[in-house]
């Protein structure tokens, strides 16, 4: 059996099971203060974030893994594996993944690259399932064949915590943050399948947009097997309970994770946000 080295990115939802398994690498994107830079995950929190963030009333940059530390990084695994699968946020939001690509070609050793074309924990159930591929399949190719394959299938529905730090994070028009603010509209926001948001829907009020995200998911479990939802939030869990209660007693054989987004998301996105990602499965 080849043994597999998993890298990925700290945009990912990182499990106990993750932390704590040596054979996976995360590479922590840069969250930038004026002429400080703090690594995602390391020496930032997302409690610290938002702190920075609300009492400095700076909005900071974020910033992908330099592709010659990541080169460094490749090249150690070397001596105690055959290959490794990197999984990354989407290409269409960073350049996190071309970085791993190109790092490869310099360190010189065989890592299939994977476009999640999402983040979070889309990228945490590719992970996932790959980790647990490899336990039968040697093959790398073909496991990361069907990582992507499997990418195919994810969907997410996305509430704005900051229109102002989505749309200074180059994620939205001025126009669309200008009528935002004047009519005091919540967009519904999603990722392609192309891995690039969108606005799928804008609704009035808060509470509006929560409850049209649940009809939301109600027209893909209708029609696509779904096991499994994601609830990741802002620094706002008692609205993620809220959610999940909601969903488990409409669904009780649905399984929930419920987490934080992580701080470079959350850079864009804004304290507040609230998320759900789930894979349509075929029925």
């Amino acid at each position: 059996m080849k043994k597999i080295a998993w890298i990925t990115d700290s945009t990912a939802y990182i499990t106990e099971s993750l932390k704590n398994n040596q054979d996976v690498f995360v590479l922590p994107l840069s969250i930038i203060f004026g002429a400080e830079a703090y690594e995602d995950g390391v020496d930032l929190t997302t409690e610290q974030l938002y702190e920075k963030i609300n009492n400095e009333k700076e909005i900071p940059k974020t910033s992908q893994p330099s592709v010659g530390r990541t080169a460094e990084i490749i090249s150690s695994l070397k001596d105690d594996y055959d290959a490794a699968i990197a999984i990354h946020i989407s290409g269409k939001l960073s350049g996190t993944l071309e970085a791993t690509r190109s790092a490869a070609e310099i360190a010189d050793f065989p890592v299939e690259v994977i476009d999640s074309k999402s983040m979070s924990y889309a990228i945490t159930s590719l992970l996932l399932s790959g980790i647990r591929q490899a336990e039968t399949e040697s093959d790398h190719t073909k496991i990361a064949d069907n990582l992507r394959a499997e990418a195919e299938k994810h969907e997410n529905l996305i509430l704005l915590g900051s229109l102002e730090q989505f749309y200074k994070g180059g994620r939205m028009s001025g126009t669309q943050f200008l009528l935002g603010n004047l009519l005091k509209i919540k967009p519904i926001i999603r990722i392609a399948p192309s891995g690039e948001f969108m606005l799928s829907e804008k609704v009035r009020s808060e509470k509006k947009a929560t409850k049209r995200i649940l009809e939301l998911f109600d027209d893909s479990y209708s029609k696509y097997k779904v096991n499994e939802i994601q609830i990741l939030h802002g620094n706002v869990p008692a609205r993620a309970l809220e959610i999940k209660n909601e969903l488990s007693s409409k669904y009780p054989s649905l399984q929930f994770v419920v987490g934080e987004i992580s701080s470079t998301i959350a850079v864009h996105a804004g304290e507040g946000t609230v998320g759900l990602m789930w894979q349509n499965n075929p029925k």
